[in-house]
């Protein structure tokens, strides 16, 4: 057994049955849609499918990260006990939150000189790619790995985790300052959808236009194989998210599951969470995998 805690935040995209049954408690963001501030509680107080409907509807969210107090306040009584914690965070490409809860962590560590240490790791991931490296994370922990081989695991691999991701929908992308207003209007026009990923810096990259979502399907298999750990012998973890576009979501994993026949069980399709699908809107897809080291 372990003898550290490891946490994360809601933006990992992963359900609340995953975090319960692999001891990983979570600290939420929030969001606002017509000035009611809401908790990203992994869906327990909103499906999916209303989430979405409401951004298709009109509604523009907007979300704000943990604070530097919640994550005092989330991790105190772990620290206090004598407990060291290790905290998996959103990638500092796409969120300040990193260095909220390092500023989180110190203060922590000057209250408590005697306590419990909280060790905070950038993970250069979001949405379930974040949840994906999480959940080796745990597997090595539960292997009876100490806190800094884990640490140390995650640092050595976190790179080889990949995000390729497509839109059916740019509105969003063009509200949040993701493209241009004159590539929305093109890319709606001619049916583009733009495959995109998330760089050795943690954030977000356009990669390539795509016109029509047939071929951006196709393009997403096409993409993983030429990344993939070990290819079309590739037996690692593979797992997708999507917003309110399941039917897409299931078409790529279609395409993957019949050519990658060792996959180690089947591709797990989630729902994007509240706090990432307040930038993307609904239409989009994501898949992540382990492959080779991301470059720029």
């Amino acid at each position: 057994m372990s003898d550290f805690v490891l946490t994360c935040e809601s933006a990992a995209d992963r359900t609340r049955e995953f975090f319960a049954s692999r001891n990983i408690p979570v600290v939420c963001f929030h969001y606002e849609i017509d000035d009611v501030v809401h908790t990203d509680d992994l869906y327990q107080s909103i499906t999916p499918d209303k989430f979405f409907a409401q951004i298709a509807a009109g509604a523009m969210p907007k979300t704000s990260q943990v604070s530097v107090g919640e994550y005092k306040e989330f991790w105190e009584p772990f620290v206090a006990e004598g407990k060291d914690v290790l905290h998996l965070a959103l990638s500092s490409g796409i969120s300040g939150t990193y260095g909220s809860a390092c500023v989180a962590a110190q203060m922590l560590a000057d209250r408590y000189p005697q306590g419990g240490k909280v060790r905070v790791i950038d993970s250069l991931a979001a949405s379930s790619g974040f949840g994906l490296l999480l959940e080796y994370a745990a597997d090595v922990r539960d292997s009876g790995a100490s806190l800094d081989e884990t640490a140390a695991w995650i640092e050595e691999h976190k790179l080889n985790l990949h995000h390729w991701f497509f839109s059916t929908d740019l509105s969003s992308y063009l509200r949040g300052g993701r493209i241009s207003a004159a590539s929305a209007i093109i890319g709606t026009a001619l049916k583009i959808c733009p495959l995109m990923t998330v760089d050795c810096d943690g954030k977000l990259s356009p990669r390539e236009k795509i016109r029509t979502k047939k071929r951006a399907i196709s393009e997403m298999a096409k993409t993983m194989m030429a990344h993939v750990q070990d290819g079309a012998d590739y037996s690692g973890k593979c797992i997708m998210s999507h917003s309110a576009c399941r039917e897409d979501a299931e078409a790529v994993a279609a395409l993957i599951e019949e050519q990658v026949p060792q996959l180690k069980g089947k591709i797990e399709i989630n729902d994007i969470g509240t706090l990432i699908g307040s930038h993307t809107g609904p239409g989009t897809v994501a898949l992540f995998f382990m492959g080779d080291k991301r470059v720029d």
